[in-house]
């Protein structure tokens, strides 16, 4: 596959070598979660769940959360952070361009998975989003901005990718999904970058 790979990602899952990994849970994470964006029962997923710590404050909450992550070392690691606060939440290794879940969901968690997937699966990727979703179901998103030296030059540079917002337009089209008015919330990220918070609601 173009970008990288399940053990791309298990290397650096063994190495510690997570430089995007804040040590908690992002803020913004936190801030949807104090304004009621995840009721307690309601069913989220999050994809790319890394180290779990969003997975740990969805439970913590009382929200039905199952992380999904390509490498078996993030698994146990979200796992392990599940347990040693005695939180209940699914955790599945899993390929999140193949998978399915049982059922549409009300809400999904997006942040680190995107800009971790190269551009030429985010076409597909959007459309699992769209399929997991029920109607009226909201995509959470963290669009990293991160543009790398010779984007200007038409290279792709990454991980992480640049989720430039014209093009997040473009992948999650108003005909799928609904946009909130501009601006959006800047979320400063440890990378040195920031990332954009968007709510879309599925059509």
């Amino acid at each position: 596959m173009a970008g990288p790979d399940a053990a791309f990602w298990q290397a650096r899952f063994e190495t510690g070598t997570t430089p995007w990994d804040r040590g908690a849970a992002s803020p913004q994470l936190l801030r949807w979660r104090d304004a009621g964006a995840f009721p307690a029962g309601s069913s989220v997923l999050v994809p790319g769940c890394g180290s779990g710590w969003e997975l740990a404050e969805l439970a913590a909450a009382g929200a039905a959360v199952t992380g999904l992550d390509y490498a078996p070392a993030a698994v146990e690691r979200s796992a392990q952070r599940l347990a040693e606060r005695g939180l209940q939440a699914g955790v599945l290794q899993a390929d999140v361009l193949q998978w399915s879940p049982p059922q549409p969901v009300d809400t999904v968690y997006e942040q680190t998975c995107l800009c971790a997937l190269h551009p030429d699966h985010w076409t597909a990727y959007a459309a699992q989003l769209h399929a997991w979703l029920r109607p009226g179901g909201r995509l959470l998103a963290l669009f990293m901005q991160a543009p790398a030296a010779g984007a200007a030059d038409g290279y792709i540079t990454g991980p992480p990718y640049h989720c430039d917002i014209h093009a997040m337009r473009a992948l999650f089209a108003a005909v799928r999904w609904s946009w909130p008015k501009p601006p959006y919330e800047r979320v400063i990220h440890p990378l040195g970058a920031h990332e954009l918070a968007v709510v879309l609601t599925r059509l």
